[in-house]
């Protein structure tokens, strides 16, 4: 996911914030999740730790997988969520 795909599902989620606070409050996990990815990677590196450069390169990837699971989720008609047109075009695996 782009930084602006990141920030337009952060923006609506804020305006959206006193009807669905979980949502809300669950984004935010995510985003501060992927920061600390993004953070952690350089210490790490510089630690030579590699199992916290594994944990911080799938830090990195928990919002994808996060919007993935929503939009699933929502397809099976399991929960409904008002934001996927935000993420933009969804890459559809060559047949």
């Amino acid at each position: 996911m782009t930084l602006m795909q990141l920030s337009a599902i952060h923006h609506w989620l804020l305006d959206h914030k006193d009807a669905r606070p979980l949502e809300f409050h669950t984004w935010d996990g995510v985003l501060t999740v992927w920061l600390m990815g993004w953070l952690g990677a350089p210490a790490e590196l510089l630690l030579d730790e590699p199992w916290g450069v594994v944990a911080c390169a799938l830090a990195l990837l928990v919002p994808r997988s996060y919007v993935g699971l929503r939009a699933r989720l929502h397809r099976r008609g399991t929960l409904r969520c008002d934001w996927l047109h935000l993420r933009g075009p969804v890459d559809t695996p060559a047949a």
